[in-house]
């Protein structure tokens, strides 16, 4: 063998005796290293108010479409359009002229059937003196009798003409039905109306209180019954309702729930629900969108767990990471029905005192050892690590 194949077999054979030495070194300190750290949130069961975000329309608490009981000339318009009206106020002026002279030709034929009516009386008074002298005969008393109670049906006959001529000169006058607020009229001084016409004069709404109409899903209100029969949701007799408005902000006079329809849309699969809201400032009007964050009840053990913890996999199902008592992860499918805020209200696949990773998922995988630190102390942690490097 030539020296120079020597030396060569030599360095070959170090390289080798290096390269296994470094191969079991890496695996000595890999076989020494911690587990890798990982942030977690313990999981507690609470009280937690379930709420529901629904879409609504504003609504008139009052609505009155003022229409004239009387035909005539619009002879004045006593409101002005867009402004608060009161009930029996006068809204509307009509020519009375004929229909006071009406009135009063009622009332002559009143005057003068009262007086026939007297007459009559007297007839049958004095009548009923002979008879009893019989100076008359008895069907000649009778005939006296008969008139003066026919002329006292007189009276009342035309007295009910007058009231009805006082009804229909009282039309004359179109008045306020509610208090509210006047909408824009449809007719002017000198147009012509006329008794119970289809087209309104002017409407009337009370705006003062408002509601707001919304529209709940009938699948929804189904498993909130089940979860009530089964008492894990608590409910109360006043529902509290917050309104935002369609910039976002929240309206500052909460409502309360009136009542809930008891129809499903065959269309649309939901049902009704009225809130009642103040409004003094008006500044809800008829027509307007806006959402309501109703308080439907309290699950009062409750279990949320962050978002951030909360995963979907390929199909779609939410999916967890959890440090077990043994400080081994674990994989865990979950069922979160709602969000209450940034977190997920969890229905199964969890229990209290779980430690949920939140932070640190990618250095872990399921069966591995894992150090958890929990959220709130890690931040302590990290404030005296800052303060020594400073």
């Amino acid at each position: 063998m030539s020296v120079a194949r020597s030396w060569r077999v030599l360095f070959l054979s170090a390289g080798a005796s290096l390269a296994l030495a470094a191969c079991s070194g890496d695996a000595g300190e890999q076989a020494q290293m911690p587990p890798p750290e990982v942030v977690v949130v313990t999981l507690k069961s609470q009280p937690v108010p379930l709420t529901r975000d629904l879409p609504g329309r504003t609504v008139p608490y009052l609505v009155a479409e003022v229409r004239p009981q009387a035909t005539g000339i619009v002879k004045e318009r006593l409101f002005e359009e867009g402004g608060l009206v009161k009930a029996g106020q006068v809204l509307y002026q009509l020519d009375d002229a004929s229909y006071r002279a009406a009135r009063d030709e009622a009332a002559a034929n009143l005057a003068r059937a009262r007086a026939t009516a007297e007459t009559a009386r007297l007839a049958a008074q004095r009548s009923t003196e002979l008879v009893a002298r019989k100076l008359v005969s008895q069907q000649d008393h009778e005939r006296a009798v008969a008139a003066a109670a026919e002329a006292q049906a007189g009276v009342a006959a035309a007295k009910a003409a007058l009231d009805s001529a006082e009804v229909n000169l009282g039309y004359t006058r179109i008045v306020a039905p509610i208090d509210g607020r006047a909408g824009k009229s449809s007719v002017t001084a000198g147009a012509l109306v006329t008794a119970n016409q289809a087209e309104a004069l002017v409407t009337v709404q009370q705006l003062d209180p408002i509601y707001v109409d919304l529209s709940q899903s009938a699948a929804e209100w189904l498993q909130l019954r089940k979860d009530m029969e089964a008492g894990r949701l608590q409910t109360s007799d006043s529902v509290e309702v917050r309104i935002l408005l369609e910039d976002g902000s929240e309206y500052p006079h909460p409502g309360s729930l009136e009542f809930t329809d008891v129809t499903v849309d065959q269309g649309t699969g939901s049902y009704s629900l009225r809130v009642r809201v103040p409004n003094p400032d008006y500044l809800l009007l008829p027509g307007m969108y806006v959402r309501a964050i109703a308080q439907l009840g309290v699950r009062p053990e409750g279990l949320l767990a962050p978002q951030r913890g909360i995963a979907r996999d390929a199909k779609g199902n939410a999916t967890a990471l959890v440090v077990n008592a043994e400080g081994m992860v674990e994989y865990r499918e979950v069922v979160a029905s709602r969000t209450v805020g940034d977190q997920w209200l969890i229905e199964s696949g969890l229990q209290p005192g779980d430690r949920v990773i939140v932070e640190g998922v990618q250095k872990v995988a399921p069966g591995m050892p894992a150090t958890p630190i929990e959220a709130g102390e890690q931040s302590a942690q990290a404030e005296p690590a800052a303060a020594a490097s400073e």
